[in-house]
């Protein structure tokens, strides 16, 4: 059977790390003996301790992809933010829930994108589909996957089915989803052992709107104030990546799970941008985003409308 490379975005979160899991187990099950998962950077602390809960190995390391390999996106579409030669990859199919950017093929594809708030939700309905079981452990990954890109069914991204396939998932796996939770989104707000740079690439996208070129990171913490002392740093090495990479905007959100709030700290020469898109006024290029904590939702939309 031919080789199969199944990943999620760089930068990878819990949903990108599980789904590309899940999907080879999908695949695999449908027959396709030569699917394998692969991540595109480092395993953040939230996901390690869901891999550690469900005795699972990280996918291994993709750095770039051959020409006219065969690849199955999840959890993305857009080329900037997939692996180094993915314009000359075979891609034979995209499972995702966020819009489609830079996007083409010169071949068809199995294409499926729904506006839910996982990619693993959609993961489960092609289970159903295929009339495929779902095991324990793989049901506790696309649960996982669940709870943290709906921060626990509190983001607005969040949906009824998302709640209903987290029910569902939670019975197979025997799983307390508060309880289990709870502890799951707290293991991801340690960041004591990381570096600035670390910080900013840890869960960080790029898009593009009207010609500008703009960067949104994001990470999750139960005290902005703990991340905020080192708000020099976290600065200097914005600044860095956007002399690196030609960036006109970065946006670096610091979101507090418990009381579903972020602060944004703002760089770039169209910083501006940002103060019309949330109609706030940096001081210290910082502002407090009441309310906002959906990077898909809540941040890229209005950045773009305002560009």
């Amino acid at each position: 059977m031919e080789k199969v490379f199944i990943f999620g975005h760089k930068s990878p979160d819990t949903d990108t790390i599980t789904s590309s899991i899940v999907m080879e187990n999908l695949e695999r099950k449908m027959g396709n003996t030569g699917a394998k998962a692969y991540r595109l950077g480092k395993v953040n602390k939230e996901t390690e301790f869901i891999l550690n809960y469900f005795k699972l190995e990280a996918p291994e390391l993709l750095e770039k992809i051959e020409e006219k390999a065969n690849v199955i996106l999840v959890d993305h579409n857009s080329f900037a933010q997939s692996v180094d030669g993915i314009e000359k990859a075979n891609i034979l199919k995209v499972v995702d829930h966020h819009c489609i950017s830079g996007f083409e093929t010169s071949t068809p594809l199995f294409y499926i994108a729904e506006p839910v708030g996982c990619t693993a939700t959609i993961l489960y309905e092609l289970y159903m589909m295929n009339k495929i079981e779902i095991e324990k452990a793989i049901a506790g990954l696309m649960l996982s996957a669940i709870i943290s890109d709906t921060l626990l069914f509190k983001s607005p991204t969040c949906t009824e089915k998302d709640k209903e396939v987290a029910k569902e998932l939670a019975k197979i796996a025997d799983i307390d989803i508060e309880k289990y939770g709870m502890e799951m989104l707290k293991a991801g707000t340690d960041l004591s052992d990381f570096t600035a740079e670390e910080l900013i690439n840890l869960d960080s996208k790029e898009f593009e709107a009207n010609g500008m070129k703009f960067q949104v990171a994001q990470v999750n913490t139960a005290c902005i104030e703990d991340v905020l002392k080192g708000k020099e740093e976290i600065e200097n090495a914005i600044n860095a990546f956007i002399k690196a990479n030609n960036i006109d905007l970065f946006l670096f959100a610091i979101t507090d799970i418990i009381n579903s709030n972020s602060e944004a700290i703002v760089l770039g020469n169209k910083k501006e941008i940002a103060e019309k898109a949330f109609n706030v006024k940096l001081e210290d290029n910082r502002a407090f985003l009441p309310g906002v904590v959906s990077r898909k939702k809540q941040i890229i939309p209005v950045i773009k409308e305002n560009a």
